[in-house]
């Protein structure tokens, strides 16, 4: 008997990616293992409300080979996967919630992986803890359940026995996680280098992220002063500058725009030079000291820790991450 039993939940058109990146991870580490010459430590199996195939959201069917029911998942680890639409995903499938509140204290872990917080955090098992979820859904699973103190920028996160992490590939991150802690690094290593992944990848979500989606439906001011400080992103943009632009008194300017975006007027500008800075890194072979003056920055190294601070990586290493441009010598 493995040491390790791990179920992984399936459901009408779960990520597909999230429940076959972990279990490679998983069958990668059973090999190294039998490699060093000691037995697999996982027994992975698929569950579900009933055996039988179930549809995933890339129309390729998983078999569960157990029913969510049986007695046997409950003393290991289970995985509860994300949805294109979790929110009808949650409302579909209650009998998830149901074996969550129930029998989810007896698991040895429950591991939400990118949206399938949500079926955590319906259950309630994730009030007054720090969770993450996709960057994509964390402000809905914030204004949902609100006693989850919902972390929208780490890859995963653990709070004694439940697991949450962030979208989609970092279902990998967090499996190689729990590698480490079962067999140590070495083991763990090995795996990511045969996956050719990153045991630990440098800085959070937000470097995958569109730091300001498109607001001209919900955020009309916030899309006007986007659309200003793109025009004019050389300007030493000051809050009496934007509100005299917009025929509003300070007071007022900075109440609205913090009411409609959640910014202050200071990182609302500090991210439209955040995002126009991604842009030049990922289409462009400037400089890093021209990007910085053409998107507003005061100096390079003003915005090197800009990105450090907000993405968790350089400007440089960003650039060699997301750009689509051959590299230039910086």
């Amino acid at each position: 008997m493995a040491d390790s039993q791990i179920a992984i939940v399936l459901y009408p058109g779960f990520k597909l990616l999230e429940a076959t990146g972990p279990l490679s991870v998983f069958n990668y580490a059973n090999a190294q293992l039998i490699a060093a010459g000691r037995p697999p430590g996982y027994e992975v199996s698929f569950a579900a409300a009933a055996p039988g195939p179930v549809m995933s959201d890339n129309h390729i069917s998983l078999q569960a080979e157990v029913a969510l029911d049986d007695p046997r998942i409950c003393g290991g680890r289970v995985l509860f996967l994300g949805s294109p639409d979790i929110e009808r995903a949650v409302a579909d499938n209650p009998e998830i919630i149901r074996w969550l509140i129930e029998r989810g204290a007896r698991s040895r872990a429950l591991i939400a992986l990118c949206s399938g917080s949500f079926f955590l955090a319906e259950a309630g098992l994730l009030d007054g803890l720090r969770a993450t979820t996709h960057w994509r859904v964390a402000d809905k699973l914030q204004q949902r359940y609100p006693a989850v103190r919902v972390d929208s920028d780490a890859i995963f996160i653990r709070q004694g026995h439940i697991w949450t992490s962030a979208g989609v590939t970092a279902s990998i991150d967090l499996a190689l996680s729990l590698v480490e802690d079962d067999y140590g690094r070495d083991i763990a290593l090995n795996v990511a280098r045969e996956l050719v992944v990153y045991l630990k990848r440098q800085g959070g979500q937000s470097q995958f992220s569109a730091l300001l989606l498109s607001q001209e439906e919900e955020h009309p001011l916030g899309a006007k002063i986007r659309e200003w400080i793109l025009a004019h992103p050389q300007e030493n943009i000051s809050i009496h500058r934007l509100a005299e632009l917009f025929a509003m008194s300070e007071r007022n300017f900075m109440r609205t725009l913090k009411k409609q975006t959640g910014q202050s007027p200071s990182q609302f500008i500090e991210n439209v030079r955040l995002e126009l800075a991604r842009q030049f890194l990922e289409t462009s072979r400037h400089g890093l000291k021209q990007i910085a003056f053409e998107t507003g920055f005061s100096s390079q190294e003003q915005m090197r820790r800009t990105f450090k601070k907000r993405l968790g990586v350089s400007p440089s290493d960003y650039r060699h991450r997301f750009s689509s441009t051959v590299q230039e010598a910086e």
